[in-house]
């Protein structure tokens, strides 16, 4: 038997190429889901650490903020899927629950890069913001956090590729991502090779895509500071 009738018996016969099909719909779901949630969190958090610099009065909220970023990233990812899984959220869907725990976790590491970006930016546009009249948190949201995130795009592009290759480990808790698929067809057709190869591959051609789109999206950002 060939290499073509091999790759036909495993993926075309029983139709199980519509199981990669399934994983890949979940993988973008899930992806997509925890990327909104981790920016959310990561933005919010590294807001308020912004506005605790300094404040005495907002020193428990910074000390939150630390509380959850320490946690969340010492703990692995698979842990904490199996922690909501099985503890947290016991009720819920395994989609759900991974879009949910997936988005905690990234929002962690995105705080950081945030966070970093806001710092990065001249302090001097605050107290010239803040000398034209704006409040605070209005200099925040119209001038100094925009500047912070085309600072940082590069690096929030690297937790977007680095999103997508954690939620390979999505199946433990049964959910049906493409690295669960491309399992079930292995364990159904006893083919050890072509079934990994071919995830591989899927993946190999994901981030080379997320990349480029990125690489693009930098590039129209540059042009419009005129640079």
């Amino acid at each position: 038997m060939n290499w073509f009738d091999k790759l036909h018996e495993t993926f075309i016969v029983g139709e199980r190429y519509k199981w990669l099909l399934e994983g890949f719909l979940n993988t973008i779901i899930i992806t997509l889901g925890a990327l909104l949630i981790g920016v959310v969190i990561g933005a919010i958090i590294a807001v308020a650490k912004y506005f605790c610099e300094g404040n005495k009065k907002l020193r428990f909220v910074n000390w939150i903020c630390d509380l959850y970023t320490t946690v969340i990233r010492g703990i692995p990812v698979t842990v904490l899927l199996l922690v909501f899984f099985y503890i947290v959220l016991v009720s819920s869907e395994g989609i759900t629950v991974a879009i949910i725990t997936f988005g905690i976790n990234s929002g962690a590491y995105m705080a950081e890069l945030i966070r970093s970006g806001i710092n990065a930016v001249d302090k001097g546009q605050m107290e010239a913001a803040r000398s034209l009249g704006l409040s605070k948190f209005q200099a925040m949201y119209k001038i100094i956090f925009p500047q912070a995130i085309k600072n940082i795009l590069p690096a929030i592009g690297n937790e977007c590729i680095a999103l997508l290759k954690e939620t390979s480990v999505a199946g433990y808790v049964a959910i049906v991502d493409l690295t669960r698929a491309a399992t079930n067809i292995r364990n159904k057709t006893f083919d050890a090779v072509n079934p990994i190869l071919v995830l591989a591959l899927i993946y190999l051609v994901l981030v080379v895509l997320m990349t480029k789109l990125l690489a693009v999206f930098e590039k129209r950002l540059r042009k419009s500071d005129g640079r």
